[in-house]
């Protein structure tokens, strides 16, 4: 099956992998951000301040902020070096050790990357439209498990919130990434309006809430992202794909280059695609609600 993911054992856990607070420069203490995410509902969240020097390199200890049905994993926002643009680097990285060790003067992106996964951190290149990464400096972070499909923060206030166009050449050029949507929250009435929160997640499937088993599912692809909508199923009946839904108005299906199919109407729950012209690539899938909002499939391959 080219989407394994809703026959393993488990149940799905929303949460929200990018997040700041003032430990660098969000507005909110850490305390009441993860007050914020548990009293949303969220299953978890991950704080990810940003690691550099004048925030003192912080890595914040949630693991008190934990409760019954609520989680948090422990990460942090990378910084080093310059891409080919001039502009730092900006790496996601969850499930961090807390003695992770400060990035070095002469440490490059890619290999502060390479340092957190080998610490066991899950990767992932963050907001990529936003402070307009390359598609060659994206190869370079050769670590990186996801990239950014949708920041809501960047989609907010600056119109850049999509990795759509970077993820899809990253698949072409046979690399087997996944897609992550996160807030970014920051929650600063001042300059954010407190409208950069609760905006988009991961949807995980584990079997237990618990960060070892989120982190794993993670790292395995066991998971989708959204703004709104549900996957509920996804299967191949011979020549089609059958994709299950919460109430829908699209189901499209993309693969490399122009290929791409959909299917239309109201509320749909079910859609049933083609899958001529999708052999020998990848594929993934996008749904689309009467709001606006989308979710996202990681990629298969066929």
């Amino acid at each position: 099956m080219p989407f394994p993911l809703f026959d393993k054992p488990g149940r799905f856990l929303r949460g929200n992998l990018h997040t700041h607070s003032t430990r660098s420069d969000g507005a909110l203490a850490p305390e009441e951000v993860s007050r914020r995410y548990r009293a949303m509902g969220y299953d978890f969240y991950a704080l990810t301040d940003h690691f550099m020097a004048k925030y003192g390199f912080p890595i914040t200890d949630t693991r008190g902020h934990r409760g019954e049905g609520f989680t948090t994993l422990i990460g942090a926002e990378l910084h080093a070096g310059r891409m080919s643009r001039g502009e730092i680097w900006h790496i996601l990285a969850v499930g961090l050790p807390s003695d992770f060790a400060p990035t070095g003067p002469e440490e490059s992106g890619p290999d502060l990357a390479r340092r957190a996964a080998a610490a066991g951190a899950f990767v992932a290149i963050a907001h990529p439209e936003w402070y307009g990464l390359t598609l060659d400096d994206a190869e370079t972070l050769d670590a990186a498990h996801a990239i950014e499909i949708y920041n809501h923060t960047c989609h907010v206030h600056n119109a850049r919130g999509s990795g759509a166009s970077l993820l899809d050449a990253l698949l072409s050029n046979d690399r087997r990434i996944l897609a992550i949507a996160t807030d970014d929250a920051h929650f600063s009435d001042a300059v954010y309006d407190n409208t950069d929160a609760f905006g988009a997640w991961v949807m995980v499937k584990a079997e237990e809430n618990e960060p070892e088993a989120i982190l794993a599912a993670l790292k395995a692809g066991d998971f989708y992202a959204s703004e709104g909508p549900d996957f509920h199923a996804i299967r191949r009946d011979g020549d089609a794909l059958v994709v299950r839904t919460s109430a829908v108005d699209r189901v499209i299906l993309l693969g490399p280059s122009a290929r791409a199919v959909h299917v239309s109407g109201r509320a749909m729950t079910e859609a049933r695609l083609p899958l001529a012209g999708f052999e020998g690539g990848w594929l993934r899938l996008v749904a689309i609600d009467a709001a606006g909002r989308r979710a996202w499939s990681n990629a298969a391959w066929l």
